[in-house]
């Protein structure tokens, strides 16, 4: 477990990857194409669709992403079960002293 929250936090700690999240938590099941379009429509990132890519395979192996196929394309969700215990960690704790 202590492995997984820390490739939660170094995924969560590139702002690039933050953004794809906020995209994902937005409008779910994106394509690779559609989170590269809006990341710079929204966001003014001009990374390249590799960089984009390289960046969900990071969220992907913290667990924040999951992708599934359909025929040719690869579409991206969000999973915030990886979030859960910085949430029971903190903020759950908190709440209940």
């Amino acid at each position: 477990m202590v492995g997984r929250v820390g490739d939660v936090f170094k995924a969560l700690a590139d702002p690039t990857r933050r953004a794809i999240l906020d995209e994902l938590t937005e409008r779910d099941g994106q394509t690779l194409f559609e989170i590269c379009g809006r990341l710079t429509m929204k966001h003014g990132l001009g990374s390249s669709r590799q960089a984009v890519s390289q960046h969900l395979d990071v969220l992907e192996a913290a667990g924040l992403v999951e992708a599934r196929r359909e025929g040719r394309y690869k579409f991206h969700h969000i999973n915030t079960e990886p979030l859960e215990p910085i949430v029971e960690r903190w903020l759950r704790r908190r709440g209940s002293a």
